[in-house]
Formats: structure tokens, C-alpha cells, sequence
């Protein structure tokens, strides 16, 4: 009896090995495969390397502008150079009246149709060609810097939105990669009017005298144009992406869509009533740092939970980076330098922001900071602590699948910011990570400038504004001025708290 039921139990014992064998090796195959095969949120292969054929770097872009110009033809131009009178500002309006009409019955989607038109002024070179081979001719000067010793040339690199637009524009359709916006040679079959005044170029590299009177010059030789006295400049694109640039002037150019960093609500920079979301664009700065492409950003080793590299100590809104450094200096995994000029400066925050998940945006003496897209192309997580900031292109982009926003009050609390960071889980941060290689190009200015790259999301956040202001170029042409001051206090109660910002 004992036997026979040794003998029965041995028998599936003897089955049980083979079976728990093949149950391992299914296992272990089932294991080798989610490793290696491609994960359905997040694909190995994501296309963001640089292109070789297309120029990233402002001064190497430059250099062959500038040599190319020499032989770029003249295409047919009608800018008005003589003395113009308001008879000329009419003539031009029943041009581009009759230019609209025959486009409203001949096109379904306009004036929603693509590509966007523009003409842009060929203004003398003083205002445009000299003031880049200026730059192209010192920008090897190192002791040139600002009051609080930023170098001079990196910061017009930064701010150089207008050369990477205006380069763009005028080469010749043959070599242009956008389809959504296209040069026009009539003023009358143009949309938008564009500027090509080097605005930060003349503010840091002229004398400061030399710099307010080319800006007047600027300003008038604008404002004489037909165009420009038709609209009052509504139609007209004026980049002053520096807060300082076109300070003394721009005053004139109010009604303008004018290109900027950030709104800055503060009143350090911008006069109550001179820049508005509704009519102005927000471009991003040129980023300081070298792009970190797909395989760098999902493949690195990051050990430091929070980076920070920059000046400590700013002004206005930018306060809070001192008591944020007093806060979180004594983290074993937080990192926070003093930023430092030049390319070793360059090199720290760049292997600063590779080596780390979470990147600290906090405000600098303006709402926004060339910091964020320096983190952008890193794949360094931003950590925007700003309460006051507009973002670029936010009407296209989400920027809350990119980066992580923190009020100023719940960053200042002790122990919040790295409590929070702390519990962002693994899962989360690949999330955005992925999102950040997608989203880099974006913020990548080149030349020829590239579909979906900033250049081109420009214009299709110009073509968002393309009926608004429409609407209130036409409403200032037959609203007569005089009557609106003796509105009452109960027709002008929305304005005054809420105000039209083409009108």
C-alpha cells in the first residue's frame, strides 16, 4: 500500500520538471520581448537629429547670407521712397480693396486660405545690411558686455528672431521650404507688412545717440509709407525682440504686431496699453545650448534631480531666484551655479541640463528666460516657476505636456518644490521626455527654415490674427475719432477695463 502510493506520486514528479521548464522559458521569452520590442507610447525611433544641409548657427547663417547677397537679384519692389501724401495712402487703400474683393468671390476659405501674403519694405541698408555685417564684423570682441556682464553678441543671437525671419522671406522661392506664407512684390496683394529693421542689433552695437537717431530715422521712413498711413500700422510686423530694443520710439508703433520675448506685465519694459496678447506675438529666444537629439535625451544617465545654472540675483519678478537658491542649495541631488560668460559658460549649462531630469525656470528680470528652450532642447523637464509668463505659439503647442508649472507661492514653501518634483513618477517623466524630443523642433531656428520649425509657426499664429485685424483696420478707417470722446462713461466701461488692442 505504502509502495503502490510512493510509485503513484512519483510519477507527475517526474512530468513536473519539463513543464516547470517550459513555463520558464516562456517566462523568460515573454521577458526578452517587452524589452526589445518597441513600446506603443514611446518609440525608439523619434526623428529629432539635426539636418546636415540646414544651418543652425546664427553666425554661420550670417556669414553666408551676407557673402550670398552680393549676388542675390533685385526682384521687382514698390516700396515709395518720394514724399507721400494721404491722396497716395487712399489710392493704395482702393488697391488693396479691390485685391480683397477679388479674392473673397474668386477663393471659399478666404481670408482663412494659405499661404499668408506678405510684403516686406526694402528699407535702405543702414537699418538692415550694415547692421549685420556690424555684428558679422565684431562678434569676436569678448570685453563687449552689458551692465551686469552678459556678453553683447550672445545676446543678440538670442534676440535675432528678425534675421531668421527676414532671411527666410527674402530668399528666393526655389530654396523656401514654407508653403503657409509667400513674399509678395505689391504692396496691394499683401496681408501682413513686414519691418526688417535689426531693432537689437543698433541697441547694443551702435553709440547711444547714434542708436535714438537711426531709431527716428527708422521711425519716420515706416511711417511715411502708404501702407502704413492706410492702417495706422495695424497690418504692419515689427520685431523688438530685445525689451530694450526701439524703447525711445516704439511709443509711434503702438498699433503695430509687434514680436517680442513676453508680454511683462511688470511695467519695467512695456507701457500699459503697448502690447497686448490679442495683437502682438510671442517668439521663442534662440537657445544657448546644442540640441540633444532622441538617443540623448531617452538613453542618458540623469543623477541630478534639479538644475539650475544663471544669474542669482535679479531684478523685479526675478527676486524669487534667491530665496528659491537659499531654499534649495543643501539638496544632496539639486545643483544650482552662478551662470558664467563665454563658451565654458556655455559648455557648464549644457552638461548641467543633460546630466538632469528637472530644469529650474524661474522668472529673470522679464516673466520669460532663454533658459526654458535651452531645457527644451536638453530634454531637461522645465520646471517653470513664473506666474506672470506667455509662452510662444501656446495657441498651437500645449506646453503642459512638455513642462511642469509651479505657482511662485507653492515653490516658496519649505520642503514643496522638491517634495512635488520627488513624486513625479518614472512613468510621468519618460512622458514628457518623449514629448520633449517630438516637440524640439519647434524651437530650433534655421536656414532654410523648416516646416514646423518656429519660422513657420510665426505664420500660422499670424494667420489666427489675419481677420481680427482685418476687422479693426477697416473700423479705424470709417470710425470718426472725434466721436469717441464724447462717448459716456457706460459705453466706454468695457474698454477701460478690457482694451481693444488694433483699435
Amino acid at each position: 500500500m505504502d509502495m503502490a502510493g510512493r510509485h503513484h506520486s512519483a510519477a507527475p514528479k517526474s512530468l513536473r520538471s519539463p513543464l516547470i521548464l517550459f513555463t520558464l522559458l516562456l517566462l523568460a521569452f515573454s521577458i526578452l520581448f517587452y524589452i526589445f520590442s518597441p513600446s506603443p507610447t514611446f518609440p525608439r525611433k523619434i526623428h529629432s537629429t539635426l539636418n546636415p544641409n540646414v544651418d543652425y548657427s546664427f553666425v554661420s547663417s550670417l556669414e553666408k547670407f551676407l557673402i550670398n547677397s552680393k549676388s542675390r537679384p533685385t526682384l521687382p519692389d514698390d516700396t515709395v521712397t518720394a514724399t507721400v501724401t494721404q491722396q497716395d495712402a487712399g489710392k493704395l487703400d482702393d488697391l488693396i480693396s479691390r485685391k480683397q474683393t477679388e479674392r473673397l468671390y474668386d477663393d471659399s476659405f478666404y481670408p482663412l486660405s494659405s499661404p499668408i501674403r506678405v510684403y516686406v519694405y526694402n528699407m535702405p541698408s543702414k537699418f538692415t545690411y550694415d547692421l549685420l555685417w556690424l555684428f558679422r564684423n565684431t562678434y569676436k570682441e569678448t570685453n563687449n558686455l552689458t551692465s551686469n556682464g552678459s556678453p553683447v553678441h550672445r545676446l543678440i543671437e538670442q534676440h535675432s528672431i528678425d534675421y531668421w525671419l527676414w532671411a527666410d522671406l527674402i530668399a528666393p522661392e526655389s530654396e523656401r521650404l514654407l508653403k503657409n506664407v509667400v513674399r509678395v512684390n505689391k504692396q496691394e496683394e499683401a496681408d501682413f507688412f513686414y519691418i526688417p529693421f535689426f531693432t537689437t542689433i543698433s541697441f547694443f552695437l551702435l553709440e547711444k545717440q547714434q542708436c535714438k537717431a537711426l531709431y527716428r530715422e527708422a521711425l519716420k521712413w515706416v511711417t511715411d509709407q502708404p501702407a502704413w498711413k492706410r492702417s495706422e500700422g495695424r497690418d504692419h510686423i515689427l520685431p523688438v525682440h530685445h525689451p530694450w530694443s526701439f524703447k525711445s520710439v516704439r511709443k509711434f508703433m503702438k498699433n503695430a504686431i509687434w514680436l517680442l520675448p513676453d508680454m511683462d506685465s511688470t511695467g519695467n519694459w512695456y507701457k500699459p496699453g503697448q502690447v497686448h496678447l490679442e495683437k502682438d506675438l510671442i517668439l521663442p529666444y534662440v537657445a544657448n545650448v546644442d540640441l540633444c537629439d532622441s538617443k540623448c535625451v531617452l538613453d542618458s544617465k540623469r543623477n541630478i534631480l534639479l538644475f539650475f545654472r544663471g544669474r542669482l540675483k535679479r531684478n523685479a519678478g526675478g527676486k524669487i531666484r534667491a530665496k528659491l537658491v537659499t531654499e534649495l542649495r543643501s539638496a544632496d541631488d539639486v545643483v544650482i551655479e552662478e551662470g558664467s560668460a563665454g563658451e565654458a559658460g556655455k559648455a557648464a549649462a549644457q552638461s548641467g541640463m543633460r546630466k538632469s531630469v528637472f530644469c529650474l525656470n524661474p522668472a529673470g528680470d522679464t516673466p520669460s528666460s532663454a533658459r526654458l528652450f535651452d531645457a527644451i532642447v536638453s530634454g531637461c523637464i522645465p520646471v517653470v516657476i513664473s506666474d506672470e509668463l506667455e509662452l510662444p505659439f501656446e495657441g498651437i503647442l500645449d506646453y503642459r505636456k512638455i513642462a511642469l508649472f509651479v505657482s511662485s507661492g507653492d515653490a516658496m514653501q519649505p520642503g514643496w518644490l522638491l517634495t512635488f518634483l520627488r513624486s513625479v513618477s518614472l512613468a510621468q517623466i519618460r512622458e514628457i521626455q518623449f514629448n520633449l524630443v517630438k516637440h524640439s523642433r519647434h524651437f530650433l531656428y534655421s536656414h532654410p527654415a523648416q516646416p514646423m520649425g518656429p519660422e513657420d509657426l510665426v505664420w500660422r499664429m499670424m494667420a489666427g490674427k489675419l481677420v481680427n485685424m482685418k476687422l479693426h483696420v477697416r473700423r479705424s478707417q470709417r470710425v470718426v475719432k472725434e466721436s469717441r470722446s464724447s462717448c459716456t462713461c457706460e459705453c466706454r466701461r468695457p474698454n477701460s477695463t478690457n482694451p481693444h488692442l488694433f483699435s
